[in-house]
């Protein structure tokens, strides 16, 4: 069985900004946003969460897939990996809202439906007034999801994460960075949504192509959240989604941290595809010494830049500005 997530039981308004900086593991903060009128509203009921989020409506369009029954509401690829299970849309938050009512007096068999990642100063302008984050940057900008009951395969974010339900359930299985071996990850420049995703379903853990996946998930960790509850989750953290009743919604805030030095982190999966370009193709021995450096230059706990003069270390020391353009250009020209 999956070991539960970490819990503080806690209102935002008790904890710092500074409370979630330098987590190695996510942490669910129950009640974090209680005080919501949305959360509210998803604690009365479905309806009266649907009528208050519509009011907040301006009506602009947002990016919404539907999914054929058969799809059980898992978001994924076709039967032949050269495309994807559902149809995109673009439609109000109202008209979502719409559909799902639509579809929840018809129980059984139904369409799967999942708004996606809106951002909500552009369709929800007074929501961040009603709202507030005082845990987060106020430059951190929230995002919707809606659905019924759809479930986001295993996936990861480079960003850091910090998820609140505000109506429905939602199940979350997460997974360390470590345990991707054992997930059975798709193609990392063709997915849904953009975001690489396991091909190997947690609810068919004994299907024979994916033999390493009960490992996964005897390491896996799970938390069931309710509107109000809120979900810290690192950045290269795994995490499956399951939404478990026919309205669903969170928000959402992702953001980058900042470095050691106070830099703002650069792109790593812009570096990861590069270092595919790069390493991927050599020879055994060669990929290795590049591995050897890359150890010893990025992943080393210890400075591999000590026995140089402070003032002389470059891009191996303290990153200004002026070093990080540089190192820019020298990117830009040998790429």
């Amino acid at each position: 069985m999956p070991a539960p997530i970490d819990e503080l039981s806690s209102q935002v308004g008790d904890l710092s900004p500074d409370d979630l900086a330098g987590l190695a593991r996510p942490l669910v903060i129950r009640g974090a946003c209680n005080d919501w009128p949305l959360v509210r509203a998803g604690r009365e009921s479905d309806s009266a969460f649907a009528h208050q989020l519509s009011s907040l409506d301006n009506g602009s369009a947002v990016d919404t897939l539907l999914m054929a029954p058969q799809e059980a509401g898992v978001i994924g690829y076709n039967a032949h990996l050269n495309g994807f299970n559902y149809r995109h849309f673009r439609v109000s938050v109202t008209e979502v809202l719409q559909r799902l009512a639509a579809y929840s007096r018809h129980p059984g068999v139904t369409p799967g439906v999942a708004l996606q990642s809106a951002l909500i100063p552009d369709c929800l302008p007074a929501f961040q007034q009603a709202h507030p984050m005082p845990l987060l940057a106020p430059g951190i900008l929230p995002r919707l999801w809606i659905g019924n009951q759809v479930t986001t395969p295993t996936h990861f974010d480079a960003s850091h994460n910090l998820a609140v339900v505000v109506c429905g359930r939602r199940r979350f299985t997460l997974f360390a960075p470590e345990q991707v071996g054992n997930l059975y990850i798709g193609p990392l420049d063709f997915a849904p949504t953009g975001a690489a995703i396991s091909m190997a379903r947690l609810d068919q853990a004994d299907d024979p192509r994916f033999p390493r996946l009960r490992v996964a998930l005897e390491h896996s960790l799970t938390a069931e959240l309710v509107p109000g509850d809120a979900l810290y989750i690192p950045p290269l953290w795994w995490h499956h989604v399951a939404s478990m009743q026919p309205l669903n919604a969170l928000v959402n805030y992702w953001w980058k941290g900042p470095t050691t030095d106070g830099c703002i982190a650069e792109s790593g999966m812009g570096a990861l595809t590069h270092a595919l370009l790069a390493f991927k193709s050599l020879a055994p021995a060669e990929r290795a010494a590049w591995k050897t450096l890359l150890d010893h230059y990025v992943f080393n706990q210890e400075d591999p830049a000590a026995h140089i003069p402070a003032d002389r270390r470059g891009v191996l020391g303290n990153l200004t500005p002026e070093l990080v353009e540089q190192a820019r250009l020298k990117i830009r020209h040998s790429l």
